[in-house]
């Protein structure tokens, strides 16, 4: 197989990351991250002319019906660049539309940029676990209605639609009588706590209190929405890989310009040894994370569920354990100045902290891999 990018999306990688160097600086994302949204008109408009809404969005809805790998060029650029723009809650939603047919009208406009999306899956009991679900959907006459509270949920505040799970039936961990809806956000019983991460992008906890859903809003059968929820946060995770192999590789360019400039006896401290081979160790660190993105978003759309399962959950432990030891190396190598808000290493460092607690960590990949069929423990 040709791993090369072709040059579709060596224009897109190319477009993208001219437009973060020259409009979308580490000065101007610090005005963008006091703001009151946390958010730019101006830096989603562009995003929209660049084709980056529609690249994975169907053609029939408007959209250039990119594939995972497609996106694995957008979201290294938007991991390099510190973008902190909700594109990938919005096309994580759009996922969810695209596995549960329907909706092209919502399709149709995140494809022209009119519409943000977030997706409302985590709550506070479940940690990683998807299936954990204690928001609850009742059956009425015309539809349902949902109560309960939905925490961390990326640039929720800022989204006019959400994905929202809910148990329709069943125990709380049960995997069957999952259901998934898609509702506007500003539908009458829905409140938000909107608040900044650590990586200075926006999340919100939002709880439903007798929120009245039409069956429309359904995406899939009631009941049976885990394949589909499975499904879409894999490829999630496949993003997220993609977004931390940008985030290190700034990191190591950063990191590396830094020991060529930064002296001690008389002599840049890159010319001692020891940081040689730590340096090296991070190369390798990096080189190893990205196969495994890629061979994430190869894979993330393959019609066998285990081996889709096996593959993106080995990529994101093996990229956990990478972002754990170039940060680290990374910031260590700065110095103090490796934790400072005024270098844009700390803040990688830290978006890479949250990518690693974003569906699922290490450990909790590690787990799902060896519980796949075909796992064979060592003896």
């Amino acid at each position: 197989m040709d791993f090369n990018i072709t040059q579709e999306q060596q224009q897109f990688s190319d477009a993208l990351r001219r437009w973060v160097e020259k409009d979308y600086t580490f000065e101007q994302r610090k005005k963008i991250v006091l703001s009151d949204s946390g958010t730019s008109d101006v830096a989603w408009s562009t995003l929209t002319e660049l084709g980056m809404m529609a690249l994975p969005i169907p053609e029939e809805q408007g959209g250039f019906d990119g594939s995972a790998l497609d996106m694995q060029v957008v979201m290294h650029e938007i991991g390099r660049g510190l973008v902190i723009e909700p594109y990938f809650a919005t096309v994580l939603g759009a996922q969810f539309l695209k596995l549960a047919g329907g909706h092209a009208h919502l399709l149709e406009q995140v494809a022209s940029g009119a519409m943000l999306m977030a997706c409302a899956l985590g709550e506070k009991q479940a940690r990683h676990d998807l299936f954990d679900i204690a928001v609850t959907a009742t059956a009425t006459g015309d539809g349902f209605v949902l109560n309960g509270t939905k925490t961390i949920v990326l640039h929720g505040a800022q989204a006019g639609a959400l994905v929202v799970s809910a148990r329709s039936a069943g125990a709380r961990r049960d995997t069957d009588g999952i259901s998934l809806f898609v509702l506007p956000a500003n539908t009458a019983g829905i409140t938000m706590r909107d608040y900044r991460t650590i990586d200075c992008q926006r999340a919100a906890d939002i709880t439903f209190s007798d929120v009245q859903v039409p069956a429309s809003a359904l995406l899939g059968a009631a009941g049976q929405g885990w394949e589909i929820l499975d499904a879409a946060a894999d490829y999630g995770v496949t993003l997220l890989c993609a977004e931390a192999v940008g985030a290190m590789e700034a990191l190591n360019n950063s990191t590396l310009e830094y020991l060529k400039t930064r002296q001690q006896f008389g002599v840049p401290i890159g010319k001692f040894q020891a940081l040689q081979h730590r340096m090296a160790d991070m190369f390798m660190h990096l080189e190893q994370a990205r196969s495994m993105a890629t061979l994430a978003a190869v894979k993330v759309s393959s019609p066998d569920a285990v081996e889709r399962r096996r593959t993106v959950s080995a990529a994101k432990a093996r990229i956990g354990q990478a972002m754990k030891y170039v940060g680290q190396q990374a910031v260590q190598l700065h110095g103090g100045m490796g934790v400072t808000n005024e270098l844009p290493a700390a803040h990688h460092f830290k978006r890479l902290t949250i990518i690693e607690l974003t569906l699922g960590d290490t450990d909790h990949h590690l787990a799902r891999f060896v519980a796949q069929p075909g796992f064979k423990h060592a003896a």
